[in-house]
């Protein structure tokens, strides 16, 4: 079993020629509300490519659309709250060329008390796995009570900022970022190379499996001995909203399944791109049965490559 302890969020998108500057008043070319957040995206990830999820979250009253979302998915929704206040919710830019800008506003993401993280922490069992972002409250506390429990932990510490550099990251197992995340962790330069970035990573992470996502040159993955990479899929991509939570949630959903790394940073990558095809977050993610029909297509050889 995945506890996913995620936001929920209702994105307004729009379609504009491009991201809107400052001063400038722009005309949308398309609106669309649908469902998003990254804790939503990545347990409907998780749950469609067939691993077992149940997602902890608060939802505005008025937003209970988003359950059905969830359980068509195969999501399990018991432990998600209906709160009073409002929904998070973002608004999300999105221009020709596939690119967004987010605003995002917490609301009800930001309401989990104290003793509603140790009644869900209550039904857990040591050794099963909690992932979790940086788009709810109390992260700091939810790290702690999850290793206190003897669980497995996957961190997605996005958005990034710099509180999470004073977060416990050595109970993590297994840590996502992007390279603007893994140099901020680090308080390192932009344009540090990515083989430097991975080396810091590892430095201050040794017992933490590092997976780096590079956008269009693929991801990177460090763990002991292992380094590993994979090259990004070539696809014009539409909308890249929500491609790294397909990627996380397809990751975890083949760990789920015990499946190798190679496998497993396979699929993930497979499916985030046939993600960037597609308008939208939630709606992008792929089903299963899509990523193997492509991924019986590919030729073993541009599986897999190792980094130096």
């Amino acid at each position: 079993m995945l506890y996913n302890y995620g936001s929920i969020n209702i994105d307004h998108v729009y379609r504009v020629p491009h991201l809107v500057r400052p001063g400038e008043t722009l005309s949308s070319l398309s609106y669309r509300q649908v469902l998003g957040g990254k804790g939503s995206n990545q347990t409907i990830a998780v749950a469609r490519a067939g691993g077992n999820v149940m997602h902890w979250g608060r939802l505005g009253r008025k937003d209970r659309w988003v359950l059905e979302t969830l359980t068509s998915s195969g999501a399990n929704i018991a432990h998600i709250e209906i709160a009073e206040e409002a929904s998070g919710h973002t608004v999300i830019q999105v221009d020709d060329e596939g690119e967004n800008s987010i605003v995002l506003y917490p609301g009800a993401n930001h309401g989990f008390s104290r003793a509603h993280l140790e009644a869900l922490f209550s039904i857990t069992q040591p050794g099963e796995w909690l992932l979790l972002q940086n788009e709810c409250n109390a992260t700091d506390e939810v790290l702690a009570l999850a290793h206190q429990h003897g669980m497995k932990i996957a961190f997605n510490p996005a958005p990034m900022n710099a509180e999470v550099r004073k977060l416990p990251l050595e109970h993590v197992d297994v840590l996502f970022l992007n390279r603007g995340e893994a140099a901020m962790l680090l308080d390192a330069d932009d344009n540090t190379p990515t083989e430097a970035l991975l080396d810091q990573l590892e430095q201050r992470f040794p017992a933490t499996e590092i997976v780096l996502t590079l956008g269009a040159e693929g991801v990177a993955y460090r763990h002991g001995e292992s380094r590993l990479q994979i090259p990004a899929q070539r696809v014009e991509a539409v909308d890249t909203t929500g491609a790294g939570d397909t990627f996380i949630g397809y990751f975890m959903a083949a760990r789920l399944a015990q499946a190798p790394i190679e496998t497993c940073l396979q699929r993930a990558t497979t499916a985030a791109a046939l993600c960037v095809q597609r308008e939208g977050a939630a709606p992008s993610i792929p089903t299963t049965a899509e990523l193997e029909q492509v991924l019986a297509q590919q030729p073993p050889h541009d599986v897999l490559t190792s980094s130096s």
